[in-house]
This record gives C-alpha cells, structure tokens and sequence, in this order.
C-alpha cells in the first residue's frame, strides 16, 4: 500500500478518493477503521471517520487508530483529509488531529494544503478563499457547526495546533517542486512545524505534489491528491477497471439532503420544481421519529416511478437553521435528522431501492453505515469530488456529495446522465 487517507468525514473520504482514482491510483474507501485483519488490495486506501466535530479527544483516538491500521499494513506515505473550507474550531479538529498524527509518525514538520482550485477553493498569501470571496466572507460564515471567521490559515492553525506556522507562497510555487522542497527545508530549520501552500491553479497543486512525495505525513483537502498520486502512479493508469467496478446499478432511487450550505440550498431549489420533494418536520423528527421515518418512506415508494427520484430535505436557509436550533438546539435537531435519515435509508433498502443520493457529510455517513456498507469502489465522477461508488459487499451505490459540492443541477444530473 503506497497511499493511506484519513478523512475526517464520510463526503471529503469519497471526495480524495475519486481524485485518486482519476490520476491513477487504484483506491478503495473503507468506512472507519477496519478490524486488525482486514486486508485491502490496492494502492490507496481512504479511511472515513466521523471526527470533523465530534469532541477533540474522540477525532485524536479515531485518527490515530486509523492511523496504526494503516501503518500496520505497511503504508509508505500518510495523508490527512480535511475539508477544503478548512472546517474546525479555535478548539479544533483541525491542528489537535495534526499534532497527534505528527507525534505518533515521530515527524517535525507537514504541510496545510486545502486548496481545491476546480471548485473555486484557492490559497494566497495563506488566506482561503472561496469562489473569488474570503472564507470569512462566504456562506461558510455561518455555518452551524464550524462558522469559519477568519480566512488566514496561517492564524486558524496557530490558534488550534501546538507549534508555528510558516507560508510558502504563489512566487516559490512559481518555481517548481524543487523550490518547495527547500524553503520546507529552511522552514523546518527554523522550528515551523505547519506550512501553508498557496495554490491557484491546478499546476501549483502538481508541484506541491511533487515537492512532498517523500514527506511522511502530508495534509490538506482532495485537490493535493491530485499531483501525489501523479507521483506515485508513475505513469500507471487504474482508472478503468475502478470506474467501472462502482459504476451505479438499480434503478430505485431517493435523493436524501441533510446539508444547509449555501449550494446545497441552490441545489435543493433548482430540484423543488423538477420532481416530487418533501420537506422534513423538526418536531416530528424529535417527538415521533419511528412513525414519521415510516410516514416518509410510504411517500417515496408511492413517488418513485417518475423520470427523477423523490427528495426528502432538511435543507434550509441560515436565518431559519438558526430559529431551529433555538428551539430545538443544535446537536438534538442536527441528531434527529441524521437518525430519520438513517432509518429511511434502511427501511428503503429493504423495498428493492439501490440508488441513494446523499447531499451532506454527516447524513452521507449516517446513511452509509444505516446501509451496512463498510467499504466500496469508486466510479464515474459527477461532478469534481463526487463519484458514484458501489459497496463492495452489497447492491447498493451511492452519490455522496459534500455540502458545498456540485453544481446547481447536481441532483438531476447524477440520475439522468448515468442511468442504467
């Protein structure tokens, strides 16, 4: 095994993955950390957890558990997944994950790389930025869990993480790999341990590949994937035979959208007038959830035969997130949800439904597990980031999308462009 992920979600795991896939690497994603004696036959394996905002002592034990998995299969470089908006906290997930993964590896030094310039994620002068805005000016500004403020990666990590953080910027990028390689040299002499790299196209993420493709621990969003598996395939091509091994089968199909990003709202209200869509009641969620998952089932087998697949959304805007959580509170409603969607995604499997898309990172992983997929192959990309995948193990595929993924037709696309 050449390549061993960490992902801190269940979307940014399927995200890497397919961006592995496509620069040749043969990959396999696995949901949590495998029992001691499983054994994977690939070149990348991407470990999805759930650690971006469980408590910070909980994502150091699940990352460094899935950290000595992978060290014990003989894994030769380590790749710490986070989100390509840098989700996290002044507590973290973020830097604490960092410092034990960097402790555990008896390593000095990694690099922060977040940048995903395809869908409108860059890095200058170690500020984040998103579709041309401030990370800080964008809708992740009010994100309900991890409201990203500040768009300085460079102060995010200082104020989480135990050492110091240091730039290399668009002018060193400029100058190839090699460049890279030795201001992380005197970087490192220095004493910084967490190093920034700008990026603003996809040939700054290809040097950056280039630059650490001997570094132990490496961390960043998908985009970084990109020029380290270039380095690590050699030329070689896996796609083919992985995209085909999870391309989509069945033909029932449900759109489930736990996610209240800013492009989920666009993706959900470009979809309202295109099929039948249902909304989720909060209360009904949290004071009668077994008869209302059944209520909602009855509603998508009754609406399944049409050209597009039944949604059921929580999505909704800002202002009117945050009046339910006043009332309900943040983590009771966010739970009720996910467990609806869990039991839904259950019960539909048991009616003959193989087609699941998932708009969200906590709901995609509620319902992966609900769905008792523990592991799958990664197929044709939707959109960047967004593949389809199949279990390995069970007849069931999945369109699992990030938040903030996708384009405005996502939904429909994913359905009417690979049907079977």
């Amino acid at each position: 095994m050449r390549l061993g992920v960490i992902a801190d979600d269940f979307t940014g795991a399927t995200d890497i993955a397919s961006f592995l896939v496509e620069n040749g690497m043969s990959t396999v994603q696995v949901n949590g950390v495998p029992a001691a004696d499983y054994r994977v036959d690939a070149d990348a394996v991407v470990i999805s957890l759930k650690s971006r905002s469980c408590p910070t002592a909980v994502a150091v034990t699940d990352s460094l558990a899935a950290l000595a998995w992978l060290k014990a299969q003989g894994c030769q470089q380590f790749y710490f997944k986070y989100c390509s908006t840098f989700d996290s906290t002044v507590q973290g997930n973020i830097g604490p994950v960092i410092d034990a993964l960097l402790d555990a590896l008896d390593q000095q030094q990694t690099i922060i790389s977040p940048a995903l310039p395809v869908n409108g994620r860059t890095v200058y002068q170690g500020y984040l930025f998103v579709m041309g805005q401030l990370l800080s000016e964008s809708g992740m500004r009010h994100h309900p869990v991890t409201p990203m403020t500040d768009s300085n990666l460079l102060r995010l990590m200082d104020a989480q993480a135990g050492g110091r953080s240091g730039l290399i910027n668009t002018v060193v990028m400029d100058q190839g790999g090699q460049a890279v390689r030795s201001q992380l040299n005197i970087l490192k002499e220095e004493g910084v341990r967490y190093v920034v790299l700008d990026a603003l196209n996809e040939q700054h993420l290809l040097t950056q590949g280039e630059a650490v493709r001997d570094m132990v621990l490496v961390t960043g969003g998908s985009g970084l994937a990109m020029g380290l598996a270039r380095q690590w395939a050699n030329g070689g091509n896996h796609q083919p035979p992985a995209t085909l091994a999870g391309a989509p089968q069945g033909k029932l199909c449900v759109v489930l959208s736990g996610s209240c990003s800013a492009m989920t709202n666009r993706q959900v209200a470009r979809y309202l007038p295109q099929a039948p869509c249902q909304s989720i009641d909060i209360a009904r969620c949290l004071h009668e959830p077994e008869s209302y998952a059944q209520q909602l089932c009855a509603w998508v087998m009754e609406n399944a035969a049409g050209p597009l697949a039944p949604l059921l959304y929580a999505t909704t805007e800002p202002e009117v997130l945050r009046g339910i959580q006043q009332q309900w509170g943040a983590v009771a409603s966010s739970e009720a949800v996910e467990q609806l969607f869990g039991t839904i995604a259950r019960v539909l499997q048991q009616y003959g439904f193989q087609r699941f898309i998932v708009a969200g990172g906590e709901t995609s992983g509620i319902v992966a597990q609900s769905l008792g997929v523990q592991a799958f192959h990664i197929g044709p990309v939707i959109s960047p980031g967004v593949p389809w995948v199949k279990s390995t193990d069970h007849p069931v595929s999945l369109a699992l999308k990030s938040g903030n993924f996708g384009d405005e037709n996502f939904f429909a696309r994913a359905q009417t462009e690979f049907a079977v």
